[in-house]
């Protein structure tokens, strides 16, 4: 079984002094607190918070809300250009077409992490970006290996930027999370955001 974080552990190493551009597809601002107090380390990081999938429309607001505290409060938010593309619902409701009784983590979920890691893609290749990655791994109840394969495969099919392999949950870095979450006093939603799942917990 590949361990992406020793994957991304060795990207690090090799860059030296040099602090390339690095996409980063967040999906709120709990999850994004750990990987960005980790990548700024090692790269100029700009956030993009592409994320159709989350209903209602006041949620995706809420989340948004948070994310945005975050880069404006916590030192590894300085200097990160937080990028927010028009709200697209449709785009999500045309991908989970036909999925909407999927479980949670089934092909629905693919579908939705393809769909925001494609336009995470095309804004890294757009922007001259030189990698991009994504929060979705810092879950536990993510898959990391499905995320990575399909970044992997966009990196193949947007020539330029690389993906950058991770499993942010890693050495505790989900704990970490959750830590920063308290510290800097960050609404923590209890479900992805998908309309499905928030209808089954209600």
């Amino acid at each position: 079984m590949r361990d992406y974080q020793r994957e991304l552990e060795a990207v690090t190493a090799r860059l030296g002094e040099a602090r390339p551009r690095l996409l980063l597809h967040s999906c709120c601002g709990p999850c994004s607190s750990y990987c960005l107090e980790y990548l700024t380390r090692w790269f100029r990081v700009d956030v993009l918070f592409y994320n159709p999938n989350i209903l209602p429309e006041e949620e995706f607001h809420r989340r948004l809300y948070w994310q945005r505290r975050l880069l404006e409060t916590a030192p590894f938010g300085r200097g990160v250009e937080l990028l927010v593309p028009p709200r697209d619902e449709a785009a999500f409701r045309a991908a989970a077409r036909e999925l909407e009784r999927e479980p949670e983590g089934g092909t629905r979920c693919t579908a939705c992490f393809r769909l925001r890691l494609e336009r995470t893609a095309r804004q890294a290749q757009a922007g001259g970006y030189e990698y991009f990655t994504t929060t979705l791994t810092v879950s536990p109840h993510k898959n990391a290996a499905l995320i990575n394969a399909i970044g992997q495969e966009l990196a193949q099919a947007f020539p330029g930027p690389a993906w950058l392999p991770g499993d942010f949950k890693k050495r505790d870095g989900y704990k970490r999370s959750v830590q920063l979450s308290r510290e800097y006093g960050l609404y923590r939603q209890s479900w992805c955001g998908c309309g499905w799942p928030e209808e089954e917990r209600k």
